[in-house]
């Protein structure tokens, strides 16, 4: 079962594109985009489990120079 779920993301101030750019290229993002609002970037993210999906904000996205917060919504299915 795949999980998807969209991250919410706060960088520092003027980082919002670069860190899009950044994030993009972690494996099993399909999409970010820097955006306006209490948010600088969205990314819509797919992984094998919840667990999986954890770690690759964890230990990918969170790392990346720029981000100061995540938030981590995954999609719910009926």
């Amino acid at each position: 079962m795949t999980v998807t779920a969209y991250v919410l993301i706060q960088t520092e101030i003027g980082k919002a594109a670069a860190v899009a750019r950044e994030v993009a290229s972690v494996p099993g993002v399909l999409d970010a985009d820097d955006v306006t609002g209490p948010y600088d970037v969205i990314v819509k993210a797919e992984a094998d489990s919840v667990d999986q999906l954890g770690t690759m904000v964890v230990a990918k996205m969170q790392r990346i120079a720029g981000i100061t917060r995540t938030l981590t919504c995954p999609i719910v299915h009926p």
